[in-house]
């Protein structure tokens, strides 16, 4: 699969120094990004990383390569596959800068819920503080709180919490779930918009102007901030709406 749009071994890496200042040697590069040296040989072989530069039997990585370790390593704790991890590198330019790789990065790490978690199905119940049947099960799956996979465990989703305390509540299963449809729907259109407006009035002037490593890292700050901010102006927005909506029913 990376035969088609991975870094190919004859790629040499361009704009490193003479000498091995601010280079890293295979040990310190996974370090430096909290992975081991096995798993970034793996990658290495993948060509999901450029070739390192090579000072006699020494080879050297670049913050190039850091850059691109520790967007994999975001991918990761966004809960992306093996496979899913490649086709996202796939879409960065082969030449992109160590900063166009922070940004991804900054993007990621902002938005990002939690790595994936699976369990078995007694870890379910003690998650759930309570011991689950088969219809609680059912009801949590047609809420998208669960997913069972092939392997007989389940995936937390992000709805799990709110999942489980409706499971006390006497509502009927598919009014919840027409519930949950309206609001992924609204959901889904409201991040398209403000994904756009993200990109259109702050990714893009921040890409076309000179950076300093102060304004990356402000940049990242920026980020984490904006998703709190964010998610604090949903819920109260929809608070104001809902209040509307029951003040006007209620002067009829």
């Amino acid at each position: 699969m990376c035969q088609f749009y991975c870094y190919s071994p004859t790629v040499p890496v361009a704009d490193l120094p003479s000498d091995t200042e601010g280079l890293y040697t295979v040990d310190e590069l996974a370090a430096a990004t909290g992975m081991t040296v096995r798993t970034t040989r793996y990658y290495a072989g993948l060509g999901l990383l450029p070739p390192p530069t090579r000072r006699g039997r020494m080879a050297y990585y670049s913050a190039l390569h850091r850059a691109r370790l520790e967007l994999i390593r975001a991918l990761q704790d966004h809960g992306f596959t093996l496979a899913a991890i490649e086709k996202y590198l796939a879409r960065i330019p082969v030449h992109a800068s160590v900063e166009d790789l922070a940004v991804q990065r900054a993007m990621l790490t902002s938005w990002k819920t939690g790595g994936q978690e699976l369990v078995t199905r007694r870890q379910l119940d003690a998650k759930a503080g309570r011991r689950l049947d088969d219809e609680d099960l059912q009801r949590l799956a047609a809420t998208m709180a669960i997913e069972e996979h092939e392997d007989g465990r389940y995936e937390i989703l992000p709805a799990f919490d709110v999942g489980v305390q409706c499971l006390d509540l006497p509502i009927p299963v598919d009014s919840m779930v027409a519930a949950g449809e309206a609001i992924n729907r609204h959901m889904d259109e409201l991040a398209d918009e403000l994904t756009a407006v993200l990109k259109d009035r702050v990714l893009t002037p921040y890409l076309e102007s000179p950076k300093t490593e102060d304004d990356k890292a402000r940049f990242e700050q920026t980020m984490s901030k904006l998703r709190q901010l964010t998610l604090e102006a949903v819920v109260s927005g929809f608070q104001r709406a809902a209040n509307q909506v029951i003040t006007r029913s209620l002067s009829r």
